[in-house]
């Protein structure tokens, strides 16, 4: 029969050992659910060399816009970060700026309706998703970025509900893999960008907000809003080209 010193000696090992296991166990866990944190800088866009439209519009960022972050565990195992940071609202404010002939952006607490504008505009983000190479079994990170646009007149009568599908993939065997996942970011930033030139006067029928073209019956008798979910304005993407520029 064993003696009780033997039998505490044992029982001091296994618990030795078994704490051992468990941190072990826990750190290759942790270490499987590594990741990465991605953070945009500010992306820009080429001038559009398209005439302004000739309205006043002021434009309001909600906080989860103009500071968007997106977390996600991928197949259990990574665990990424994704920061947009500011760059929505940058963006978008480089585009409007680029399609009205004035163009201001304005606080939470500013009420659209005492300001001597034409129409105001509200963007917000819908959904968030991407791919990494381990899920579509290929060397492409890729994003998929839902936005919705809103807009209104300046009596806040909304005229326009207007979603846009965007989205961009980046290569891993041109870039890094943090590097490739926000490329690709940026690129389907950019793609809605493009929509929104080509698009969002034929979407939503903003110019007819304009002082100097709305006729009499606009200022007196607000329109119905215009959902366009569904719609074949919804969606236009683009992808990455291997020699895309840097100029993000």
């Amino acid at each position: 029969m064993a003696s009780i010193g033997h039998l505490r000696e044992r029982g001091t090992l296994m618990s030795t050992q078994l704490r051992a296991f468990a941190i072990a166990a826990l750190a290759a866990t942790l270490g499987a659910c590594g990741g990465s944190q991605v953070k945009l800088s500010d992306p820009t866009i080429p001038e559009p060399l398209i005439d302004k439209l000739p309205l006043s519009v002021a434009a309001r960022y909600p906080e989860n816009f103009a500071h968007f972050v997106h977390e996600e565990v991928v197949i259990g195992k990574e665990k990424w970060s994704i920061d947009l940071g500011r760059a929505n609202e940058l963006l978008f404010s480089q585009l409007f700026g680029s399609m009205f002939t004035d163009y201001k952006v304005i606080q939470q607490d500013t009420d659209p309706r005492d300001l001597a504008i034409d129409a105001y505009i509200e963007p917000t983000i819908d959904a968030f998703e991407f791919s990494v190479p381990s899920q579509s079994q290929t060397e492409e990170f890729a994003v998929w970025i839902r936005y919705r646009i809103k807009i209104f007149d300046n009596q806040g009568n909304q005229i326009a509900n207007w979603p846009i599908s965007a989205y961009g993939k980046s290569l891993t065997t041109t870039f890094g893999s943090d590097e490739a996942l926000r490329r690709a970011a940026v690129l389907a930033m950019r793609d809605a960008a493009a929509l929104v030139i080509l698009q969002m006067d034929k979407a939503t029928g903003i110019s007819k907000l304009s002082a100097a073209t709305r006729g009499p019956e606009l200022l007196t008798d607000p329109q119905p809003a215009i959902d366009l979910t569904g719609e074949k304005f919804m969606q236009y993407t683009a992808t990455e080209e291997p020699t895309d520029d840097s100029g993000i």
